[in-house]
């Protein structure tokens, strides 16, 4: 079963040098707060994580929060709600459970398909960060690879 990566962009857009924008922009990761989710077996995405892990944190998603993710933030070409009907129509899936295991699974790939749009907008987080946003996880910050701890910043970002 494939691992996928949630990558969250956490910095914006002032001072950020033209070969780090250009990276984000290959990672779609244009906006503050936007998300989106690779598989970790992706060819480049380990030295593109590399290059911007200044700008971003990223872990390991799993399945319950992925189909909550997609029930509350996936949208459809044309900035609709990805609804039940959407699922059924596109998917031939029944639940936002049964399409986050399929993606999960790696019947879906999530960037590759035409219907849900690969990024998802979020939220600052409620309650805030915890720590700084310059400084990397390890240094009692918030940026760079955190693990599974990246599914509660998305539930606190929703």
């Amino acid at each position: 079963m494939p691992v996928l990566y949630a990558v969250i962009r956490i910095r914006g857009i002032p001072d950020t040098p033209a070969d780090v924008e250009h990276t984000l922009n290959l990672l779609r990761l244009r906006r503050k707060y936007s998300l989106v989710i690779y598989p970790k077996d992706l060819p480049g995405l380990e030295g593109m994580l590399m290059k911007v892990k200044d700008w971003v944190t990223w872990g390991e998603i799993d399945e319950e929060t992925l189909a909550l993710l997609l029930e509350k933030r996936g949208r459809v070409k044309g900035g609709l709600k990805l609804s039940r009907d959407i699922l059924k129509k596109f998917f031939n899936v029944d639940s936002f459970e049964e399409l986050a295991r399929k993606i999960s699974s790696g019947e879906i790939v999530l960037h590759k398909q035409d219907v849900i749009k690969p990024v998802f907008r979020l939220h600052p987080p409620r309650g805030g960060f915890k720590g700084s946003v310059k400084k990397p996880i390890g240094d009692h910050g918030e940026l760079g690879y955190r693990g599974s701890g990246i599914n509660d910043l998305i539930k606190r970002m929703l």
